[in-house]
């Protein structure tokens, strides 16, 4: 029997030091909350790739913990609210970074 409970508290222990390891802190992203941001990634590249105005495979996107960050080339200033715009309305996104450039003014 206290074979048992050892082996038990053990097994507790083990759980509870798994569940420290996946949680997230300031700076590093916890397994969900990665697993998230991927998809919301993956939904705002399908929708900017969706928008016919935009079509543009020279736009970068990140997300950290629901905060999607917008990078690459663009034609035009419009092009470039049309794409923040595009993001913000994906469900998930608490905010959008923009770091594009219009072509051509570096």
């Amino acid at each position: 029997m206290k074979a048992f409970k050892q082996f038990v508290n053990f097994f507790l222990v083990i759980l509870l030091v798994s569940a420290l390891g996946c949680a997230s802190t300031a700076t590093k992203e916890g397994t969900g909350e990665y697993v998230d941001d991927s998809v919301i990634t993956a939904k705002v590249k399908a929708e900017i790739f969706k928008d016919a105005s935009l079509k543009s495979s020279e736009i970068n996107v990140e997300t950290f913990k629901g905060v999607v960050q917008l990078s690459g080339f663009v034609n035009s200033e419009a092009d470039i609210a049309r794409a923040v715009e595009v993001a913000r309305r994906v469900k998930g996104v608490t905010s959008v970074k923009n770091d594009m450039r219009v072509k051509g003014n570096q």
